[in-house]
């Protein structure tokens, strides 16, 4: 067809189809999907790949695929795998225990298999949707910090008009900061996050509006709003042109009209937003802040350019800047300034301080490979059942394999036989395998670790790695079973003289190999819960179960709680502070005579150690804020151990252009959660009028009456500001949950594990008793009693879950030291306890399976088992 020549179909696909394809049908067959493929493109390249790639899988049939084993004739050829078809599925229905086995493991391991895809498919597919992934760059900075060099995702507030005024190559800037502001509309107040952007964020970032106009954000007076905040305030319906008031602080507040709303988010971002307004909002609100001030930083600097060669040309120029930094703020000074695309910054970000982008995908990545590793072995657990119990099948099937052979089946013939029963075996188990991923694996991960994978199975690599997973299991799984049925010799099977069922080193290797990882992951599943117990009872350094906090707006609020709460019973000690433990803290620098070193700083008063439970270690607590006593801090032990002090108190330091002196030590704590390090910490007494926290310890049991007396007279004082406060056990969030979710996991993993497990032990002691039915049945005929068909049943298993233990012991010992130390900055000291818990549920599974089989064979009638051929 004219015009259609110049699309090219994919590659790989193509030189499938002209290796499988018939050579006397590849010439018209690839022509037409050559033509079919070029109008495809017409409409839609990427569906038109995806069709293409459909096509070619689908051809992959008798009557189109080449003569591989030397049977003439093209009719021959198709009656051949119809033949073998047919006997499988005959097969299959005629032994539905086996069938059923095996295509439970095998649907399990692929439903794995297909979590394992869907978890790595979301993880890095991470921002991807935005059409501009690679243009967009979010400028960042080196500084040394504590001795090395840190990448920050900050930027100084001037720096992005400078840089639009002076890199003509850059098409558009877009500057972030995020406030906390109070929203208010009709009865409705909450706390929320606003962002503060450009007008150019919606250009620049693919968030397409539900309702609304794109460029509604040129106007400070207008809001965007994200589809969840605008069903919370608005319901279902559209809130264009609605009025929504946001309360900046006690003496700011400005009407907003509400210009647009965002279309649902993808599942796979890293960053989104609540609520847009213009970035020259933040000038108005905050007259403080000062846009030209280099001292000032804000959360993020987008730039977008046309093409990315110019990245290197606009960083040659950018030292100007860093001298304009240092000059500024010489207590944060900048080395030089990076650009992180769009496109890889989640995939970086657990490396840069601070960046925008949700933080942690170390961890994620970490996650993903332990997906793929799981996916594996799961695979090869299921791959040793289908060995295992194809087997014991083929005991069933020795006339027939012998009658195959006599009447002129070569050996190769006979192995094309079972993979093609294989492969059936394989491709039904696959369809079930992607329904059991796609209906409830995936949405039992999606429910417990609440996020969104956006898997679809309209996935173009989904159709490469489907098929993948058909070939390389089918083959893997079918390979042995063909090789050692199809070896067996016709004379010796009518003889009788073949003894299907006598010891098989590989079949028990097999065994083995399902026992040990059984061990492994159990006691993986084991520890996570044994871990989280653990973390659930580990102290926090100070008294989180009586104390509660509220976020305080102003001062006066403070006095009036302060007033209100010292006339309760319940209430022990009341302490204001700037930051909160949980909440909030602060970055500065100590110059010590060395170097600098960054340290969190906490703004407290006097109080604060006594309502919180902070232990004192040496030296004297803060006092109340005066001239002399606000260059006196308190350090906690982990900055003792930093700086490297042998008697810390009385050591004075420089910060902020002024000399201070350490007057006392405090026991370490966990200021955040467990997967947070324990930082340098320095306190210091707080200016009442910055007072943000207003903290409480109460007497044990009150928490909850003073609690509810606290919002009550939030809500009477202050009717237009939400209440922010609770439980500081509950400070942490949802960090408790997401040790349950990973206990879930891998309890979950171990359940599929022990299945298989005893699925294959199941299999393969099947196999030695069906093999040794008349040597059973003489020994009960000559007085063999139970103790005596136990103990030679028993016997051959015993030593196979020894050496699995013996084995799987250490290994699982490393692996869980490897995966702790990976996920985890403080777990529970490991030792060899665990083992026992695992072997004991292995040994359950063991005598459950081993004493089916006893069962039987005490209770089959001898005389029927000498009648067995």
């Amino acid at each position: 067809m004219k015009g259609l020549s110049n699309h090219i179909p994919p590659k790989i696909p193509t030189q499938l189809l002209r290796w499988f394809c018939d050579p006397e049908l590849i010439e018209d067959i690839e022509g037409d999907l050559t033509e079919l493929y070029s109008v495809k493109c017409q409409e839609n390249v990427r569906k038109a790949k995806l069709k293409f790639w459909l096509d070619v899988v689908l051809l992959f049939r008798p009557g189109i695929i080449k003569n591989f084993f030397g049977i003439k004739g093209q009719n021959s050829h198709t009656i051949m795998f119809k033949n073998y078809y047919k006997t499988s599925l005959r097969s299959l229905m005629k032994n539905p225990m086996s069938t059923l086995i095996n295509l439970l493991g095998l649907s399990m391991a692929i439903g794995v298999c297909v979590l394992a895809y869907a978890f790595n498919a979301y993880t890095f597919k991470m921002d991807q949707f935005h059409e501009k992934k690679d243009q967009v760059y979010l400028v960042t900075f080196f500084a040394d910090r504590d001795g090395m060099t840190q990448q920050n995702g900050k930027a100084p507030a001037p720096l992005g008009r400078m840089l639009k005024e002076d890199f003509a190559q850059i098409k558009e800037v877009c500057r972030i900061e995020d406030r906390r502001v109070v929203i208010k509309y009709d009865d409705n107040v909450f706390h929320e996050k606003v962002r503060y952007v450009d007008p150019e964020f919606l250009d620049m970032f693919t968030f397409p509006l539900k309702w609304g106009v794109q460029g509604s954000l040129n106007d400070v007076n207008s809001i965007i709003l994200s589809e969840n905040m605008s069903i919370k305030y608005f319901g279902d319906y559209n809130p264009v042109g609605e009025q929504v008031k946001l309360i900046f602080h006690e003496n700011k507040s400005k009407v907003f009209e509400v210009a647009g709303v965002a279309m649902e988010f993808p599942g796979a971002r890293s960053f989104a937003f609540d609520f847009l307004i213009n970035f020259e909002n933040l000038q108005v609100t905050d007259p403080d802040y000062k846009l030209t001030n280099w001292g000032e930083f804000i959360n993020a600097t987008f730039v977008e350019v046309a093409n990315t060669e110019h990245i290197s040309t606009i960083q040659a120029g950018m030292q100007k800047y860093a001298s304009l930094q240092n000059d500024a703020n010489s207590d944060w000074s900048i080395d030089s300034f990076g650009f992180e695309p769009l496109a890889t910054l989640y995939r970086n970000s657990a490396d840069i301080r601070g960046d925008i982008s949700s933080d942690g995908f170390s961890v994620v990545y970490n996650s993903s490979i332990s997906f793929v590793i799981i996916g594996l072995f799961v695979l090869a657990l299921a791959s040793s059942n289908y060995i295992n119990i194809a087997i014991v099948s083929a005991a069933r099937r020795l006339k027939e394999i012998g009658l195959r052979k006599v009447i002129g089946a070569s050996r190769n013939m006979v192995i094309v036989q079972f993979l093609s029963e294989n492969m059936l075996v394989m491709f039904i188990a696959l369809i079930f395998g992607l329904l059991l991923g796609v209906s409830v694996f995936i949405p039992w991960l999606e429910t417990n670790m609440r996020f969104d994978m956006d898997f679809t199975l309209y996935d173009g690599r989904l159709l490469i790695f489907l098929p993948a997973v058909l070939l390389i299991t089918g083959i893997a799984s079918g390979s042995y079973p063909a090789l050692y049925i199809s070896r067996f010799q016709a004379s010796t099977i009518f003889r009788g003289s073949f003894k299907l069922g006598k010891k098989s080193l590989l079949t028990r290797a097999f065994l083995a190999f399902q026992l040990l990882l059984g061990c492994v992951l159990i006691s993986i599943a084991v520890m996570f819960t044994q871990n989280n117990k653990y973390q659930e009872q580990r102290s926090w350094g100070y008294d989180q179960t009586d104390v509660l906090y509220v976020s305080i707006h102003e001062l006066s609020a403070f006095e009036q709680f302060y007033n209100k709460l010292s006339q309760e019973a319940d209430v022990i000690s009341i302490s204001g502070s700037t930051h909160h433990l949980g909440r909030s803290h602060g970055i500065v620098e100590m110059e010590m005579p060395d170097r600098e070193y960054e340290v969190q700083e906490m703004a407290i008063d006097s109080a604060y150690f006594k309502t919180m439970g902070i232990e004192l270690k040496e030296g004297r607590s803060l006092r109340g804020y005066n001239g002399y006593e606000e260059r006196m801090v308190v350090v906690n032990q982990t900055l003792v151990d930093h700086l490297g002090l042998v008697e810390p108190v009385g050591q004075s330091f420089k910060m902020d252009e002024a000399r201070y002196e350490i007057i006392g030590v405090v026991k370490d704590f966990h200021a955040y959660d467990f997967y947070n390090k324990v930082r340098p910490v320095l306190f210091r007494v707080a200016r009442p009028q910055d007072y943000k926290y207003l903290s409480v310890q109460v007497r044990p049991g009150a928490q909850v009456e003073v609690a509810h007396k606290i919002e009550d007279q939030w809500a009477a004082l202050f009717p237009e500001i939400p209440y922010a406060g609770g439980h500081q056990e509950d400070v942490w969030g949802g960090y408790n949950e997401n040790m349950k979710d990973g206990s879930r996991f891998w309890n979950a993993m171990a359940v599929i594990v022990v299945v298989l497990a005893g699925l294959g032990l199941y299999g393969l002691v099947t196999l030695n008793v069906s093999g040794r039915v008349r040597e059973f049945s003489i020994r009960k005929v000559l007085g063999a009693g139970l103790s005596n068909i136990t103990s030679i049943i028993v016997r051959q298993y015993l030593l196979i879950f020894i050496m699995a233990i013996l084995v799987g012991a250490p290994a699982s010992y490393y692996l869980v030291q490897t995966i702790f130390d990976t996920f985890f900055i403080y777990h529970m000291p490991l030792n060899y306890s665990f083992i026992w818990t695992s072997g004991g549920i292995l040994m359950v599974v063991v005598v459950g399976v081993v004493a089916t089989q006893i069962f039987k064979v005490t209770n089959s009638n001898p005389v029927t088992g000498l009648k067995v051929e």
